[in-house]
Order: C-alpha cells, then sequence, then structure tokens
C-alpha cells in the first residue's frame, strides 16, 4: 500500500507530509535555539538585541525576557500579520522592552549602531538584495557586537515546490550556501567568529563579529 503524501507549509519550510520527514522539519525548535543562542552569544541583563524576521516572535520574547527591563529588543517583519503576532506575544507577556519594526526590502530599518547583538533564523535566504541588507545590518551594529545567521543549505526538492523569488542565483534555490553566506556578510565587513556545522533544526549557524 503507497502512503499519500501532501504539501504542508510548517515554520518556514515546505514538507511532504505523512513519514518521519516531515515530523523531523516541522517540529518547533525554538526554544532550544533560544536556549543555545543565549548561551552563545552571553546575552544579559541590559544587552540589545535585533532579531530579523521574527515570524511570530517566540524567539524575540526569549531574548526580551532574557536582557530583561533595561535591555531592549528590536523585532523585524515584512508581513503586517507577522507584526501584529510578535506586538501580541509581548503585550501578553507584559514586555515592554521590544520594538517591533516593519522590515525593508532592502533595508533593515534598524537604528544607527543600536545593537550589540543581531540574529535571524531561516530567513537570509529570502533576501532579494543582500549586498545591501548587509551593509544595513552593518550600520545598525555597535563596535564589537555580533551578527547571527541560522540557515540550511540548498535543497533540490524545496527549490521545485516553493523556489525563492528574487534571490541571487548564487544561493543556488530554497536555501544558501554555507561558503555563499560567508562570502556575502564578510564583504559587507564583518569577521567570521564560530561556524556551528549542526545547529538545532535543519542547517547550520555563523556567528560573525564587527571588528572593535
Amino acid at each position: 500500500m503507497t502512503t499519500r503524501r501532501k504539501i504542508v507549509y510548517a515554520g518556514g519550510i515546505v514538507i511532504l507530509a505523512g513519514g518521519g520527514l516531515a515530523a523531523w522539519y516541522a517540529r518547533d525548535t525554538s526554544a532550544e535555539e533560544s536556549e543555545r543562542l543565549a548561551t552563545l552569544l552571553d546575552w544579559k541583563p541590559g544587552h540589545v538585541i535585533a532579531e530579523i524576521g521574527a515570524g511570530k516572535g517566540e524567539m524575540t520574547i526569549s531574548a526580551a525576557e532574557r536582557v530583561g527591563a533595561t535591555g531592549h529588543v528590536f523585532s523585524t517583519e515584512l508581513e503586517p500579520s507577522r507584526l501584529e503576532d510578535i506586538q501580541r506575544a509581548a503585550r501578553q507577556r507584559r514586555l515592554t522592552n521590544v520594538t517591533v519594526l516593519k522590515a525593508g526590502e532592502a533595508d533593515s530599518n534598524l537604528p544607527a549602531a543600536c545593537c550589540d547583538a543581531i540574529f535571524m533564523r531561516d530567513v537570509y535566504h529570502h533576501f532579494a538584495h543582500p549586498v545591501v541588507i548587509d551593509a544595513s545590518l552593518f550600520k545598525a551594529l555597535r563596535a564589537g557586537g555580533s551578527l547571527t545567521v541560522i540557515d540550511f543549505q540548498p535543497r533540490w526538492w524545496l527549490s521545485l515546490i516553493a523556489p525563492i523569488k528574487g534571490a541571487p542565483k548564487s544561493h543556488g534555490g530554497h536555501g544558501i550556501p554555507q561558503q555563499v553566506l560567508i562570502q556575502e556578510v564578510t564583504a559587507a565587513g564583518f569577521q567570521v567568529s564560530e561556524v556551528i556545522e549542526h545547529w538545532p533544526g535543519r542547517g547550520y549557524c555563523v556567528v560573525f563579529r564587527k571588528r572593535l
């Protein structure tokens, strides 16, 4: 008997439902990733952090709780409905240290030198204008600060089912080769601080620094 499969959109990833692979891709790893990021980047009360493409804001909320009332979190998104989701989540947790910003196609819209750390998860490969976005992120980060990019290698089946519109051809479809990511981000002036090949979820993690 053949198992019927259908296409499901889960957590930004299109998957084939009905098997173990589907369950693996669809699982929510935001809590695990937030914990690991906080440890990796030593988030502390008073830090100012930004999340790019925050989705519903799960990791934004975790960061805001860690940096406390003396810290701050900027949370960006393109979709109006997602912006509302993040604002709602912050209100429900009674957090007053979260600023939600509408992201631009070619600009993070973050204030200059606003952040000690910036991070994004499964977002970078969607950038249609990575050169100008990277320059915007470099401007928003304070000297000595970190930019952390969590992403995944291109997957041929994702490119067939859910092609990324407008992304550079060098990204290879849905996803981005780790080396291409590093080349693009370092071209903006960042330095590679750490590369983690196996990150919770589906991909890798690269931590960049802005030189002091």
